[in-house]
């Protein structure tokens, strides 16, 4: 069983993803580069666990900034979150993206999350005093 945490969360979506549904939703938008995650209730049925467990881990993953949740929309990852998504992939998940994406293409992303994720927001720069 995955373990109940941000991290664990992060995988189980990975899992439910990449080898499960075998389909991954990616979108660039305004500086970002956003997955789309699996509802909290197909998560927290993969888990095994009652839906209201793993509702405070999101409420986390927002303050911390890792997701993003719209209404009528669904959650998706930020920058910092899909650089975390990819950076926890296991040989495993990594083997069944590149087979899902193809090589080139899981590798250009990643490169392109890395590099998106280095730079600083307009808005944090904004915040930055000088």
């Amino acid at each position: 069983m995955v373990t109940l945490d941000v991290s664990g969360i992060l995988y189980a979506a990975a899992t439910i993803l990449i080898q499960e549904d075998r389909r991954l939703s990616v979108e660039f938008r305004d500086g970002e580069i956003r997955i789309k995650f699996p509802t909290t209730r197909r998560l927290a049925q993969y888990l095994d666990v009652p839906h209201y467990y793993v509702l405070p881990y999101f409420s986390t993953m927002e303050d911390e900034h890792l997701i993003r949740r719209e209404e009528r929309v669904g959650i998706s990852t930020t920058t910092a979150g899909t650089a975390l998504f990819f950076s926890m992939l296991d040989d495993r998940l990594k083997a069944s993206a590149e087979d899902l994406l193809g090589r080139e293409t899981f590798e250009a992303l990643g490169l392109r999350v890395r590099t998106c994720s280095e730079k600083p927001r307009e808005s944090e720069a904004a915040e930055t005093p000088r």
